[in-house]
């Protein structure tokens, strides 16, 4: 199996937070690993996007150390080689583990050594994506990003993505980094079409990315559906996390299988597997249980996600 979305940030388990804060003298709301999970994941229905995104919180505040990086990336590969993952692209935005004495290029770094020690003990295949960061005033460090993705480019990292509160923040503020992402060749999936309509998957689109993350809110613009095909574009669905966040109001309404019917290349991820309390197996078995997914569909799903690795 396959996971195209997922996020580091997302995916710490409570047994690596307590042994993260642990090691670095830091303060935890609760050292039992039943009260610290309410920290960490979402409500099956958490609102919104916005919701669903503060608990990104605590992990980040224990990612700002180079061995704090490189520890939680190798424990994500041992988890992935546990729930049956091959390859896996995660994902994390380097400008958001600078608060201390790391720069971007120390983010990176530490996160591909951390990669690379859980790929050379698990056999599991990965690469990272670079998130730029929606935001106000952020153009330089995003700017930076991009130049960080370019020089680890084919040393660990595949690709860039775009992430945050998308409704806030829309997707063309950040025309400028993915102009100079095409001038360097960067390939880059852009989130869009999960807290913002459909307007923010054609920009997404225009863009010129080769992914959307997410994007089912696409589903309500068929000349959008025609052109995503069209351009062989691929959507990065993660259903449960789509409940969370509204994206969708129910599962057995999410347009996975839909899409997939039509011809779009669409994927299954767990976007993150703690705060969703998700893996891709799960997601599959929900998929099976609520829209009665088939096992050919399942199948066109999995080749969808080999067919899309960066």
């Amino acid at each position: 199996m396959i996971d195209l979305h997922l996020h580091l940030d997302g995916s710490l388990p409570p047994e690596t937070v307590i042994m993260l804060a642990m090691s670095q003298g830091i303060n935890l709301p609760s050292f039992d690993k039943d009260e610290l999970i309410k920290y960490l994941r979402a409500d099956i229905k958490c609102g919104s996007l916005n919701e669903y995104l503060e608990k990104f919180d605590l992990p980040l505040a224990l990612l700002q150390k180079g061995k704090a990086l490189e520890t939680a990336v190798y424990d994500l590969m041992i988890r992935l080689k546990e729930n049956g993952i091959t390859y896996a692209e995660i994902r994390f935005a380097p400008q958001l583990h600078t608060r201390k004495e790391l720069t971007q290029e120390d983010a990176v770094f530490f996160a591909i050594k951390g990669m690379e020690k859980g790929i050379k003990e698990t056999g599991v295949k990965a690469k990272l994506i670079l998130c730029l960061m929606r935001g106000d005033n952020n153009k330089e460090s995003n700017m930076e990003t991009v130049r960080m993705a370019e020089k680890f480019l084919g040393k660990g990292v595949c690709a860039l993505d775009l992430a945050g509160a998308e409704a806030l923040y829309p997707t063309e503020n950040f025309r400028e980094e993915f102009e100079l992402a095409r001038r360097l060749n960067i390939p880059f999936t852009i989130h869009a079409g999960e807290a913002a309509g459909p307007e923010s998957v054609w920009e997404a689109v225009r863009m010129g990315a080769r992914r959307i993350g997410h994007g089912v809110n696409a589903v309500y613009d068929k000349e959008l559906l025609m052109e995503i095909k069209k351009r062989g574009i691929v959507l990065e669905t993660c259903p449960t996390s789509n409940i969370q966040t509204g994206a969708v109001s129910d599962i057995k309404l999410h347009p996975v299988k839909k899409l997939l019917n039509m011809g779009i290349k669409v994927t299954v991820n767990t976007d993150n597997m703690t705060v969703s309390d998700t893996t891709v197996s799960k997601e599959f078995m929900l998929l099976k249980r609520e829209i009665g997914l088939t096992p050919a569909e399942e199948a066109q799903l999995l080749q969808n996600a080999e067919d899309a690795c960066f």
